[in-house]
């Protein structure tokens, strides 16, 4: 349990920093804006209680939110894909979500992209939508949900196959 829990708080850190430091510097395009700090969000452990994820999700967002002064839209977008991910796996996972048996490094890729491209979009469109807070410049916030989502997925399945660890058979 204690090698959860430390996994948890060394990928909680390093992603709240790295996207402080490093991705919120980039603007590229005007466009594209990559959210790697829903990773954490994506990989938390399934078993755990629901209560302790949302708070941690609530958490993570309002970090982020108070290093980048953007009053409060990480933590609104955080919890709302924290809030929907069962869904989001049951549609992605099926039966193993079904029997709690998640274990990312033995699903299939398909899975997995379909997963992190459900909730990333989700998470873009409500970001997106609370940053601009117009629905006159709708155009503008499916650009920028599209471009920033094609990023972030391909920054998210490129990690998670990277950092995957295979089970010798």
């Amino acid at each position: 349990m204690t090698s959860i829990l430390s996994v948890n708080t060394v990928r909680f850190v390093v992603l709240l920093f790295l996207q402080v430091l490093v991705l919120s510097n980039i603007n590229f395009l005007g466009y594209i804006n990559p959210h790697l700090y829903i990773l954490f969000i994506l990989l938390f452990p399934v078993k755990n209680n629901r209560m302790t994820f949302l708070f941690l999700s609530f958490l993570l967002g309002l970090s982020i939110d108070m290093f980048l002064d953007t009053g409060g839209i990480n933590a609104g977008a955080s919890v709302a894909i924290a809030y929907i991910r069962p869904v989001a796996l049951k549609f992605s996972f099926g039966t193993l979500y079904d029997h709690q048996s998640i274990k990312f490094s033995t699903t299939e890729l398909s899975q997995r992209i379909t997963y992190i491209s459900i909730l990333t979009i989700i998470h873009h469109f409500i970001f997106f939508s609370l940053e601009i807070f117009n629905f006159s410049k709708i155009i503008l916030i499916l650009e920028n949900t599209l471009y920033s989502s094609i990023f972030t997925i391909l920054l998210c399945v490129l990690i998670t196959v990277i950092f995957s660890r295979k089970k010798k058979k």
